[in-house]
């Protein structure tokens, strides 16, 4: 009977060693998982702070800035006729410094910059009888999506259009705008944009400009103008 008791008291000894020794190993296994953790979140923020992609970035963070640089963008292809359009004059009623306002005609010299709620006023350097539209879209870096697009004002980006015919009836049709446009404030916002003139539907030019907004402009000087035409 005493060895039995003996028996039954190393048996119960040996358990509690092990119990306990398996409560140790549990002990620190549990914090080295939880600094593993910790380190693999340390890695992911220290990529998304150097150059890495941040899924939580807002649009406007990862948004480029378009190139301004008042030149006609020619698209010719065998489907379409881009000479029609041999230069452009576009002015504003907002920033009217003559010197920046009242450029000569060119395919690459062209105002691009105007403020919300102005009007732009056309001056094609056409054939009277030659009619063209120029779409004014949010700005998109793949142009090459305007020689194949669908032009219609239900497509993506559409701010307004604006049909260019010669003035017939004005009193001096050789001096009068051929048409013109503005983008209002409530439903535009300020920003990059595409005017992308159609001739018989088919793109043959575009140009990048920039609308800022109301009175921004007012009030700078042809200096000043012209260098924002260049940012």
């Amino acid at each position: 009977m005493k060895m039995n008791k003996r028996l039954v008291a190393l048996l119960m000894a040996t358990v509690m060693v092990l119990a306990l020794a398996a409560c140790a190993k549990t002990n620190n296994t549990t914090p080295a998982g939880t600094n593993q953790q910790t380190d693999q979140g340390q890695t992911q923020d220290s990529d998304n702070g150097n150059g890495g992609t941040d899924v939580n970035a807002s649009a406007d963070q990862m948004v480029v800035p378009a190139k301004l640089t008042g030149k006609l963008n020619l698209i010719e292809m065998d489907d379409r006729d881009a000479s029609v359009l041999r230069g452009v004059r576009i002015s504003g009623l907002s920033a009217t410094g003559d010197g920046f306002n009242d450029r000569d005609s060119s395919l690459d010299d062209v105002r691009c910059i105007f403020e919300l709620n102005e009007w732009v006023e056309f001056y094609p350097d056409i054939d009277k009888e030659y009619g063209l539209r120029v779409w004014i879209l949010e700005h998109r870096d793949d142009h090459e999506f305007y020689k194949t697009c669908d032009f219609a004002d239900v497509m993506p980006g559409f701010a307004g259009y604006c049909d260019l015919h010669y003035p017939v009836d004005a009193e001096d049709p050789d001096n009068w705008y051929w048409g013109n446009c503005y983008l209002n404030p409530e439903e535009h916002g300020a920003g990059y944009y595409d005017f992308v003139f159609t001739y018989e539907g088919k793109a043959i030019a575009t140009l990048v400009t920039r609308f800022y907004n109301e009175n921004e402009l007012s009030d700078k000087s042809d200096d000043e103008l012209e260098a924002l035409m260049r940012e």
